[in-house]
C-alpha cells in the first residue's frame, strides 16, 4: 500500500496478513515520493504491526529517491527493505553494499519483474548466501510491460517464468511470493489466480486490496484434509516397527520419507498460523 496513506497503514495493522509492504515506489507519484518516506519512517517507528513482518518497497537506486529512501529506512526498524527492478546480480550487491552498517537482522527482498532477472535467477539466488538476500517477488505489470505480453487470467505468456522462480528460489533457500492480481474486484478470478499459484509452489500471494486478504489465507493455508493426511504420515513413520524405513503404506496410500518432511512441514504451518491468529 502506499506508504503515504495513513487511513490505509492504520487498517493495515488490524488485517488477518503476514506482511504488510509499504510502497514508495510504483503506487506513488514523483511529487508525493518524500511524504511516502516520511509515512514509512513513521509507520516503522510507531509499530504495532503485531505479529506482521514489516517490509518497505523504495524506490531503485537509478532514480533520484532510491539512495535517501535506502538512508533513511535502513534503521527504521522494519524487517525488510523490498527493491524493484533488478536485473542482475550485480544490482543486489549494489543494494547489498548500500545497506551496510543496518542492523544485520534486516532483509533484502527484491522484485522479479525484468527479463533480466528472469534470465538470471540462479545468479541471483545464488547471492542469498553471501548477502541479506532472502525473499523474491514476483511483479507481472512490470514484466508485462517489459515483455509487451498481454496478461490473461491463465497468465499464460510468463507461467514457464513463475516455475522457474520458484524452482531457483527453492534451490537457493529463498521465499518467494507470486504478484499482485489487478482484478481486486473479482475475487473468483483472484482465487483461481491465488490456487495457481499455490500449484507452481509459491509461498504466498502479494495482495493489493484488504478483501484479497481472506481468501488468499485460505488458498495458501493447509486444510483439514491436508493435516490429517499430515499428522497420520507422521504418526505411522513414528511407530517401531517403521523405524528405518524408507517407505510405508499409510492409510492405503504410499508415503515416502519426502512426504514425511512435507508432513512436517504443513504441520509447522498450521501450528505457526494457529499462533498468529490466536
Amino acid at each position: 500500500m502506499p506508504a503515504n496513506n495513513a487511513k490505509a497503514i492504520a487498517k493495515a495493522r488490524t488485517l488477518p496478513a503476514d506482511v504488510i509492504i509499504l510502497d514508495l515506489e510504483d503506487a506513488v507519484a514523483p511529487e508525493a515520493k518524500e511524504d511516502a518516506r516520511e509515512g514509512a519512517l513513521k509507520a516503522a517507528y510507531t509499530g504495532g504491526f503485531g505479529h506482521r513482518e514489516l517490509v518497505i518497497r523504495v524506490n531503485g537506486l537509478d532514480t533520484p529517491w532510491g539512495a535517501d529512501d535506502l538512508e533513511a529506512l535502513a534503521r527504521a526498524g522494519a524487517d525488510a527493505i523490498l527493491v524493484p527492478k533488478v536485473a542482475s546480480p550485480r544490482d543486489v550487491l549494489r543494494y547489498h553494499e548500500a545497506l551496510t552498517g543496518a542492523p544485520t537482522e534486516l532483509q533484502l527482498w527484491t522484485m522479479i519483474e525484468t527479463a533480466g532477472s528472469v534470465l538470471r535467477l540462479d545468479e541471483i539466488g545464488a547471492l542469498a548466501k553471501s548477502t541479506r538476500l532472502s525473499a523474491w517477488v514476483i511483479g507481472p505489470n512490470d514484466l508485462a510491460k517489459e515483455m509487451r505480453s498481454r496478461q490473461t487470467p491463465d497468465r499464460m505468456a510468463i507461467a514457464p517464468m513463475l516455475a522457474l522462480a520458484v524452482a531457483a528460489a527453492r534451490a537457493h533457500g529463498l521465499c518467494v511470493l507470486d504478484g499482485v492480481c489487478n482484478e481486486f474486484r473479482d475475487l473468483a478470478r483472484f482465487s483461481a489466480e491465488a490456487e495457481q499459484g499455490a500449484i507452481f509452489g509459491f509461498d504466498g500471494k502479494t495482495l493489493i486490496h484488504p478483501a484479497q486478504v481472506d481468501p488468499c489465507n485460505a488458498v495458501f493455508s493447509p486444510s483439514q484434509a491436508d493435516l490429517t493426511w499430515a499428522q497420520a504420515v507422521i504418526d505411522a513413520f513414528a511407530l517401531p516397527e517403521n523405524a528405518g524405513k524408507g517407505a510405508i503404506q499409510v492409510a492405503g496410500k504410499m508415503a515416502e520419507l519426502l512426504h514425511l518432511d512435507d508432513a512436517r512441514r504443513l504441520v509447522a504451518l498450521a501450528q505457526r498460523i494457529a499462533k498468529a491468529t490466536a
